[in-house]
């Protein structure tokens, strides 16, 4: 449940993996389209004025990153400090995750989804929803309100390699 709310949360809010641990319980608040959550400081908010981000529901609750979000506080019985903590064998909390435990969260999940890790980390959801979001036609300027970017250049960074084969010249030519 947990690492479900971790992966959804950090893809569709295109975290970075500080970014991501950093959440607590007080960071969120519902709305009628989904969930508004508030970065405290990231890595290109030095004055620590903070970035609201939107998670819209999904489309399938399976892939919901709001109901899967809740229903880990649900369980977990969080309501106050860090969302996304170490949770040990015998199911007993501990601490905030790292930057660090969520990249062998994205490892993980990669792996039981058959898909090769080597390559892959906790920037991975980040990069995951740049990409995706390039590829389903949306704007660099919704993106770059989604990850918080503040260039187009850093965003086309994301999205070149993958959209390689969007409408590519040749295609169906041979």
């Amino acid at each position: 449940s947990r690492d479900r709310a971790l992966l959804l949360v950090g893809f569709c809010g295109a975290f970075r993996r500080s970014e991501l641990v950093s959440l607590n319980a007080e960071d969120m608040a519902r709305v009628d389209d989904g969930l508004k959550i508030t970065l405290r400081r990231s890595k290109t908010d030095q004055e620590g004025e903070g970035r609201k981000v939107g998670l819209p529901f999904g489309s399938s609750p399976s892939t919901c990153p709001v109901r899967a979000l809740a229903a880990w506080m649900g369980e977990s019985l969080i309501t106050s400090g860090a969302i996304f903590r170490s949770v040990n064998r015998h199911g007993r909390m501990g601490e905030r995750l790292t930057g660090r435990a969520v990249a062998l969260v994205v490892k993980r999940a990669a792996r039981l989804a058959g898909i090769d890790d080597s390559r892959l980390a906790g920037h991975s959801l980040r990069a995951g929803l740049a990409t995706a979001a390039a590829n389903a036609g949306k704007s660099e300027r919704s993106i770059m309100k989604q990850t918080g970017h503040r260039s187009e250049r850093m965003v086309r960074k994301y999205v070149r390699d993958a959209s390689l084969f969007i409408e590519n010249a040749a295609a169906g030519l041979l």
